[in-house]
């Protein structure tokens, strides 16, 4: 038998202690929360994305009341980012969820299929995807989705 152990760097900030950019890409995020459409659960996720160019692009979870017809904030971004600009990596992502009159106390996470997405979107441009995951309580941030998802099926697992 074979073992190995695989880490994943998480970091950990209060809002005073952000970059600016980051910041603004929360409050992007917070934001377009507003604009989800969840009659059904009433959890509102905003995603803002920070493109290579600087320009910032949002999406929000959109229900639907068949379930697997709706689709999630982070999704939502990135395609519209894709459509709008395909030939621009994607700089960093920041996730926001409200609910019940507030934002979430600790951050919520990208649910499996927004990880693969979003792994895609790094290993098409082969660039890192920085992750900000927005909680009342402090911000996660991790370097590259990698981080979220260790074991990758990418393009290159095709080939194999």
């Amino acid at each position: 038998m074979e073992k190995y152990e695989i880490k994943s760097e998480v970091c950990v900030y209060q809002d005073s202690e952000l970059s600016a950019d980051d910041r603004e890409l929360i409050e992007s995020a917070k934001k377009a929360t507003q604009s989800s459409y969840s009659p059904y659960s009433k959890f509102k996720v905003g995603a803002a994305l920070r493109l290579q160019n600087g320009e910032i692009v949002t999406g929000s979870n959109q229900e639907n009341a068949s379930y697997p017809l709706g689709l999630c904030a982070e999704r939502t971004a990135i395609f519209h980012a894709q459509h709008m600009h395909p030939d621009l990596p994607v700089q960093a992502i920041a996730i926001a969820a409200w609910a019940n009159g507030h934002f979430y106390p600790e951050p919520i996470s990208p649910c499996g299929a927004c990880r693969q997405v979003m792994l895609e979107v790094e290993d098409r441009y082969q660039h890192p995807m920085r992750v900000l995951l927005y909680g009342a309580g402090g911000t996660h941030v991790v370097q590259t989705v990698k981080d979220l998802l260790p074991f990758q099926f990418v393009s290159s697992s095709l080939e194999k």
